[in-house]
């Protein structure tokens, strides 16, 4: 493993030198098989955020297919590989912090890939608060869910018990499946889910 000087995931130091230094053990080098599936099993395009992007794959895939998709990521080395990976796409990556974006159109879509987990258990609710922010309901949040209960990381896993608790107040899971195509950091405890905002307000 590299030697790295930061080591607060919060801050976007952190996943600079990770990504400056090529240490990107989350990175599959693709899209994954569920986000296919889901993608195809739509009626339309929907417009969706992919938060916390890294190499965002996913993105280049989304647009491709005609949805009106945007990537943002708080570390400038993130974005960069980014652009670098999704070629024509590139405008569509934004340096912006979660808490702090705004859409000018309402979204239909928060696509969730090792963003949760990349985050301190400590600011999950201020996640799952926003993420109620940014949909309206019946929008969706659908992505991949790390379930584990190490103490360290990231990424920090999250149980299942956990994770419908931190739900509960603004969505309700509509999907529920195994994943057998994850990469080896994430092999075993990842879940696909797709979550449906409800109609409850965000605690002000």
């Amino acid at each position: 493993m590299p030697a790295f000087s930061s080591r607060d995931p919060l801050s976007p130091g952190f996943w600079d030198e990770r990504f400056e230094q090529g240490f990107t053990p989350w990175d599959r080098g693709g899209v994954p098989q569920q986000l296919r599936a889901f993608a195809d099993s739509q009626q339309r395009p929907l417009r969706t955020l992919i938060p916390g992007c890294g190499s965002a794959y996913e993105l280049a895939y989304l647009a491709q297919a005609g949805w009106d998709a945007v990537a943002i990521d708080f570390s400038l080395a993130a974005v960069a590989a980014a652009r670098r990976a999704v070629g024509p796409w590139h405008s569509r990556v934004v340096e912006a912090d979660f808490f702090h974006w705004t859409s000018a159109q309402p979204l239909e879509l928060i696509y969730e890939r090792a963003f949760l987990c990349a985050l301190p258990r400590a600011m999950w609710d201020r996640v799952a608060a926003r993420w109620a922010e940014l949909l309206a309901p019946g929008a969706l949040l659908a992505g991949y869910f790390f379930l584990d209960d190490a103490p360290k990381g990231p990424p920090f896993g999250i149980t299942q018990e956990r994770l419908r608790t931190l739900m509960a107040p603004h969505f309700d899971c509509v999907e529920d499946v195994a994943v057998s195509d994850s990469v080896a950091v994430f092999a075993g405890k990842e879940r696909w889910q797709v979550w449906r905002r409800n109609g409850r307000p965000v605690a002000g």
